[in-house]
């Protein structure tokens, strides 16, 4: 494919057709996507290939606090897990609420499961003293995951980007044997689409671009 096609129909795909993911394609994506550009070229990710059923049972419930404080803070007119406005809800109450979430067992079983993991011990984490989340250490292990999601697309898979699981990170963690200076990134499901989405929607350039400052012109052609 071209890449600016497989730039622009790269979707989130949350539903796979059961023929399976072999290792040699999923090999050959994966060194595709090592090419990503990372801090100091440390290349500080590491992917588990997550085969083993029971690990990935053992995901779900992993998941649920997680998806049930969203869907609570959603319902409450909240934007979900953000760190600027806090929370109204009863975290408590809406864990044991335990409502379904769209989605969470399938990607579990979709043909191919991977967790990636960033090494903090070799991130340069620029605004770890800052007074707000830190989301610079996501520029060394997020296009490395993008790659490989670009890449599968190439190959005429599909998966999405998912973060749930950091939400238990200790516990995922130990699930996998996932030393503590690793930080849980994604875990990302790949498989062969059930329907292949071409026309993906997106604000234009000039809703989100301006000139020289934030509240500057919109930049346009």
């Amino acid at each position: 494919m071209e890449l600016a096609d497989v730039m622009r129909t790269t979707f989130s795909c949350r539903s796979w057709t059961d023929e399976p993911v072999t290792d040699e394609l999923l090999h050959r994506i994966l060194d595709t996507a090592r090419f990503a550009p990372n801090g100091g070229n440390r290349q500080g990710w590491r992917v588990i290939v997550v085969k083993d059923p029971d690990i990935r049972r053992a995901f779900v419930p992993l998941i649920k606090p997680t998806t049930s404080i969203y869907l609570a803070q959603a319902a409450a007119g909240e934007a979900p897990w953000n760190s600027v406005h806090p929370s109204s809800i009863d975290v408590e109450e809406a864990i044991a609420a335990d409502p379904p979430f769209p989605g969470v067992v399938e990607m579990t079983e979709a043909p191919a499961v991977l967790v990636f993991t960033v090494d903090l011990s070799v991130v340069a984490s620029f605004d770890k003293d800052l007074d707000r989340v830190g989301v610079i250490s996501g520029a060394s292990i997020y296009p490395f995951v993008w790659n490989v999601l670009l890449a599968a697309r190439n190959e005429g898979l599909g998966g999405v980007l998912t973060t749930y699981l950091a939400g238990q990170e200790a516990k995922v963690q130990a699930l996998l044997g996932v030393p503590s200076h690793h930080a849980i990134c994604a875990m990302v499901p790949l498989g062969h689409p059930t329907k292949q989405l071409t026309k993906l929607k997106r604000k234009p350039v000039e809703e989100f671009t301006t000139i020289d400052r934030f509240d500057g012109p919109p930049f346009e052609a």
